[in-house]
């Protein structure tokens, strides 16, 4: 997620070299914190009809009152990276009304003044090609951070940027924009992506890549915006014939949305409707 200077070969073959933003991959324990009521969850109705020409493999449609941990293990503390100023902790990732609930807050925890949630599925489901998907609906204000994105299950083994990254879903401050960006090493960390955008990023949308053997595509509501090139190994691109594990969290402050924070938005959540992954039939 967010990585310096890149470049890749698009689809039409054209080189592109984007600056974007910086992350790391550290990893973190799993903490059985207690969850606490999250504010004001919406209620909504998810769509259950597949896209065509695709079978659902996995899913987390949010249905029961907390996060499930044979799915997801929480990231916790300060990752230290991009400068960010949240403290990581489980008790900031709720479940209500159909909603994962990821909210912000101001609160000092471990000479952190904010405190935030990010989770992953790293060795309880992976996927290799496929469509991705999440329902989100997403929170505007100076200095946060979601995001909804996957990295290279070899992680651990290989590090980062040999392991790859795709990052399908990226939003920073108030603004419309939304971020959908691939990262890799070629002797060095590289990256290429596009940007797109919604009129009402605090509305639900769906954000999704669909992703085989030639590419990867980005979308949002199904409307196609960016596409990778990743046919045989292309510009090295060979990490994303690997299997993928998902993450959703959400920042405070770093290098991509900036060091001010906007304190009259917190608490400030993030409603994930459902994650979905299908195979291509």
């Amino acid at each position: 997620m967010r990585k310096p200077f890149s470049h890749l070969i698009t689809s039409a073959g054209i080189v592109l070299a984007l600056a974007i933003f910086a992350d790391s991959c550290k990893k973190a324990a799993v903490v059985n914190t207690p969850v606490v009521t999250p504010i004001q969850p919406p209620v909504t109705q998810p769509d259950t009809t597949p896209p065509a020409n695709y079978t659902l493999v996995w899913s987390d449609e949010f249905s029961g009152t907390a996060v499930d941990t044979t799915k997801w293990t929480f990231e916790t503390g300060n990752l230290n990276v991009n400068n960010e100023k949240e403290y990581y902790q489980a008790a900031n990732a709720t479940v209500a009304n159909g909603n994962l609930v990821i909210t912000a807050k101001k609160e000092t925890v471990g000479n952190f003044l904010y405190t935030s949630a990010r989770m992953n599925t790293l060795n309880k489901f992976s996927a290799q090609y496929g469509r991705i998907e999440a329902r989100i609906k997403l929170p505007l204000g100076q200095g946060l951070w979601p995001a909804f994105w996957m990295m290279g299950a070899n992680i651990n083994t290989v590090s980062w940027p040999q392991c790859g990254e795709i990052d399908i879903m990226e939003h920073v401050n108030a603004d419309n924009t939304i971020y959908g960006t691939m990262h890799w090493n070629v002797n060095g960390p590289v990256q290429y992506g596009l940007t797109t955008t919604v009129s009402n990023p605090d509305d639900y949308h769906i954000y999704a890549i669909e992703w085989d053997e030639s590419s990867i595509r980005w979308y949002v509501d199904n409307t196609l915006y960016v596409t990778g090139n990743i046919l045989n190994n292309t510009n090295n691109t060979g990490a994303f014939h690997l299997p993928f594990f998902i993450l959703l969290n959400m920042a405070v402050a770093g290098d991509f949305p900036g060091q001010v924070v906007d304190e009259s938005k917190l608490p400030a959540s993030m409603y994930v409707d459902y994650v979905r992954v299908y195979k291509e039939d």
